[in-house]
């Protein structure tokens, strides 16, 4: 008998039918002798929907309004999905964020997990119940609701694991595993048996929405071993594990991120400390900078490119207007028609070439690239946002067949 985590998303829940689907799953997991936490999403389009709501009211709500408001979307789920397991003579009981122990920090709309207190938990599994808790939440230090972020029941389903030791944590979506494209993309996109930590985190970060990134560096931290599965189609998943079996395959995927802001700040002193005084700044608002550039300018002065996830790109120019004195007054640029595109695979690191051939690809297709980025096991380049899909396309078919 184990201990088995189960997290369903939006689309597994979203009605009736699904609802009853996954309780199904559910209740098989535990008739075959494990013990089961369930970590659901809510439902379909709620959290846009109630984004849209908050939007009819307010242009610029605050995060702490926004975190009370998108926490009730789980409540919902973990309530209806705990009624369908109790219909088909399940024990069964729904738990909020912070009634299943979870304490967060105080960034509200990205908070992340201090601890989690078990408690609760495991007296409820101590008397043969099927615990349905709510994802994407908690609770801070001033009792506050907390969100985690996009994805971030994800996050919430191997922070249970984790903590609880499980034998296993599922993440059940609406594609059969992890591929090397968007198969709804990409026709040829091929399932992977099994993926690495490191691969996986670089995909997910990437722009793949298989996973959330910050739920594969937990996984990688405590040594979850995942498996990523359909709840619509009974067949075996994708394994992302610490080491894989599988060689040969150069790389492992081709991601695709929109979600991308460049931002340029022109005739930046050249001298020591001006990067810092940039950085710190976005820093303090816990805005993520991915690919720098920075060009030799003119005179004493260089420019500084960067890449901001589109979300957050508004507040970076505000920051970076406020205080751009701090910096040579230059001016701040931002342009959203962009796009990142990038292939993963730790088989880059034995084998030449690999950039070559992503080149050649992009080049054949016209694809002009403007920023490059590369690490051991990924090369990202950002290019125009319209030519996104066909250097998807042409990327797979060079290395991928």
């Amino acid at each position: 008998m184990g201990l088995i985590v189960q997290k369903f998303g939006g689309t597994s829940v979203k009605d009736r039918s699904r609802i009853f689907n996954v309780a199904r799953i559910v209740a098989n997991t535990r008739n075959a002798g494990n013990d089961v936490v369930v970590v659901v999403s809510a439902q379909g389009d709620t959290t846009d929907d109630l984004i849209a709501k908050a939007a009819e009211i307010s242009s610029n709500p605050s995060d702490r309004e926004m975190d009370m408001l998108l926490s009730t979307g789980e409540q919902i789920s973990i309530a209806l999905l705990t009624m369908a397991l109790q219909e088909l003579g399940v024990s069964a009981i729904s738990l909020t964020g912070w009634q299943a122990g979870f304490a967060t920090d105080r960034a509200y709309t990205k908070a992340r997990i201090r601890r989690i207190n078990t408690e609760r938990l495991e007296s409820e599994l101590a008397r043969n119940r099927v615990v349905v808790v709510a994802g994407f939440q908690g609770l801070n230090r001033n009792d506050d609701i907390t969100t985690l972020g996009r994805g971030g029941s994800d996050t919430s389903a191997v922070a249970l694991a984790a903590a609880l030791h499980a034998d296993r944590c599922q993440i059940f979506t609406d594609v059969e595993g992890v591929y090397t494209a968007d198969p709804r993309k990409i026709p040829k996109a091929t399932k992977l048996k099994e993926i690495t930590f490191d691969e996986m985190l670089e995909l997910a970060s990437l722009g793949a929405q298989v996973l959330n990134n910050r739920s594969v560096e937990l996984a990688k931290k405590y040594g979850v071993e995942l498996e990523v599965l359909s709840s619509l189609n009974p067949m075996p998943g994708t394994i992302v594990k610490e080491e894989t079996k599988v060689e040969g395959m150069l790389i492992k995927g081709v991601a695709k991120d929109e979600n991308v802001a460049v931002i340029s700040i022109l005739e930046v002193p050249d001298v020591p400390g001006m990067s810092f005084k940039v950085f710190s700044l976005l820093a303090q608002r816990n805005i993520n900078v991915d690919i720098i550039l920075q060009s030799s300018g003119r005179g004493n002065n260089k420019d500084l490119t960067f890449t901001v996830p589109l979300s957050d790109a508004q507040t970076a120019v505000s920051v970076l207007e406020e205080n751009k004195n701090r910096f040579g007054g230059g001016e701040v640029k931002l342009a959203t028609n962009f796009a990142k595109v990038s292939i993963v695979g730790a088989g880059m690191q034995s084998h030449s070439g690999v950039a070559s051939t992503m080149f050649e690809a992009l080049s054949n297709q016209g694809i002009n690239i403007h920023m490059i980025s590369t690490s051991e096991i990924k090369i990202s380049v950002i290019i125009d946002k319209q030519d996104a899909d066909r250097a998807v396309a042409a990327i797979h078919d060079a290395f991928i067949h």
